[in-house]
């Protein structure tokens, strides 16, 4: 007697699929919107400030990822450029524009910053701006140390004696110029 070939009776599962983003996101604006009378005004001031907080990583993350292609990209070139090249040309640092001049890309030792336009414009003002060097490199550490600890990641800087420090003031200032308008 012969055995019948038997049907595959396991149930498939199917994957619940999360809803597409607009139905998500109109359903989490929803529910917002009807918490919004129940909240005080520091509740609202709260939630105003975390949106804009989003707002603004969402924008440093989509920079970050144009960073990083165009890092890559400008990488393979360099690699292949500066070879042979000394110690002390690899410690000093590049600033690069990106093509849609939205920001700024800080090159040092194979390692970058990002900077955003308002941010480079930031830095060039105080590099460029009035008093002794040490007084400018007070400044630009100051500013880094409160706007932008990330950098110290990428560009070793103890204080504002370091000869880093030093370094990345003199190049912005050799780079970039104020315009005085009017």
């Amino acid at each position: 007697m012969a055995k019948k070939p038997q049907k595959n009776t396991a149930a498939v599962k199917t994957k619940k699929s999360s809803p597409p983003k607009d139905i998500q996101r109109e359903t989490l604006a929803k529910e917002l919107s009807s918490l919004i009378p129940q909240l005080d005004s520091e509740g609202l001031a709260f939630l105003i400030e975390q949106g804009r907080i989003h707002l603004y990583n969402m924008q440093v993350d989509e920079m970050n990822k144009e960073a990083m292609a165009a890092g890559k990209a400008a990488g393979a070139a360099e690699n292949s450029r500066v070879k042979g090249t000394s110690k002390k040309a690899a410690a000093e640092f590049r600033i690069e524009g990106a093509p849609s001049g939205s920001s700024y890309y800080l090159y040092y030792r194979n390692n970058d910053v990002m900077f955003t336009g308002d941010e480079m414009m930031k830095l060039v003002k105080i590099a460029n701006s009035k008093g002794t060097d040490l007084e400018i490199r007070e400044r630009l550490y100051n500013w880094f140390d409160r706007e932008r600890k990330d950098v110290f990641s990428v560009i070793p800087m103890a204080d504002k004696f370091d000869k880093h420090l030093k370094e990345f003031a003199a190049h912005v200032r050799k780079r970039f110029k104020i315009r005085q308008t009017g």
